[in-house]
């Protein structure tokens, strides 16, 4: 089976080139057209010698996977599906603001986390995105070029695939690929701790943090993480950072009904968060099968917004879209997953 180019960094490509006995600087033309020119085929990168190219495609292929489905939002949102092998399907939602497209990404088929509310966490664990597969979903959707924003909020817990991960930032933010601002970029993670000191040393992406209940042992019910790495273990850690520049760190919350909005929620944020900056992003619970869940008013989302604003903790409402075609995390790869058991079945 061929390895694949597309998602190498530029040192990987360097490696590649050598052992082709090219020069150093052939790497920097191949990642030119895998990262700048938008290379459909080895075969098109006209500026390499013809036997390199032809060595190259012994060995090697673009990597290049096409979307099986997508699904278009009243609103205009649009949810992607992709399949990478039997069984392993990842999505990605698009989200327009005005002329802003914004990509959420995948970068797990499944989940480990197992978070009460989520269909991701429902499927269980498939495995892994490496980093071509990840960037494959940014270059294979119809708005490509359109992409001002990307986070990573899909399925999956970004750093509990830290390696790929890292990989995928650094060609999105590097030169010699795409070129991203960091500051357009955002990972969000369950407070996975194991290689979040690493993320934050090492990257310069905004960062997100799914916190959905400040008191442990409710946080513990709906989100396990809470056992092995408690929330205030990971806002410690965030005191303690340096945070330089103009990187923004965001508290992710989905409220739901009478579970996570009541006064005792905002007392214990209010201690949690004291000198941290940062905002809290409320979310709509978009309701999933086989769970008790329920989401809230918009006059109960106010409510709870301005609540905590009136405690000086920065609060906002993210806007709600996509709730017809599943743009809630899971829904449509569980679907699909599902479909596919069945004519096994069958």
């Amino acid at each position: 089976m061929k390895d694949v180019l597309y998602g190498k960094t530029l040192k990987e490509l360097q490696e590649i080139c050598e052992s082709f006995n090219q020069k150093k600087f052939v790497a920097k033309q191949l990642a030119d057209w895998l990262y700048k020119k938008d290379a459909e085929d080895i075969q098109d990168m006209s500026n390499l010698s013809k036997s390199f190219r032809e060595q190259l495609s012994e060995q090697y292929s673009l990597g290049l996977s096409p979307y099986i489905n997508v699904l278009t939002s009243k609103d205009g949102t649009k949810k992607y599906l992709f399949q990478y092998s039997e069984e392993v399907y990842v999505e990605a939602v698009v989200i327009f603001d005005g002329e802003r497209a914004t990509l959420c990404i995948s970068t797990q088929a499944g989940c480990k986390m197992n978070c009460d509310f989520c269909a991701t966490g429902k499927q269980g664990f498939k495995r892994n995105l490496t980093a071509n597969e990840i960037l494959n979903i940014f270059r294979e959707i119809d708005e490509f070029h359109q992409i001002k924003n990307i986070v990573f909020m899909g399925m999956g817990e970004p750093l509990d695939n830290w390696k790929e991960v890292k990989k995928t930032l650094e060609v999105l933010t590097s030169d010699y690929a795409y070129a991203f601002s960091p500051h357009r970029i955002t990972v969000s993670s369950s407070g996975f701790m194991p290689f979040m000191q690493k993320f934050l040393d090492e990257t310069e992406v905004d960062v997100a943090i799914s916190l959905h209940n400040p008191i442990s042992e409710e946080r513990q019910e709906m989100m396990p993480i809470e056992k092995a790495y408690p929330i205030e273990k990971t806002i410690n850690l965030l005191k303690h950072y340096n945070w330089k520049g103009q990187r923004h760190l965001t508290f992710e919350y989905i409220v739901f009904d009478g579970l996570n909005n009541q006064p005792r929620h905002i007392k214990k944020l209010c201690q949690l968060l004291n000198g941290l900056s940062c905002r809290i992003n409320l979310i709509r619970f978009h309701t999933i099968p086989n769970t008790p869940y329920k989401g809230v008013s918009d006059q109960e989302m106010i409510a709870f917004r301005d609540a905590l604003n009136k405690k000086s903790i920065l609060t906002t409402i993210r806007a709600s879209k996509g709730e017809d075609i599943m743009a809630a995390c899971g829904l449509l790869s569980t679907k699909k997953l599902q479909e596919s058991k069945s004519l096994t079945e069958e």
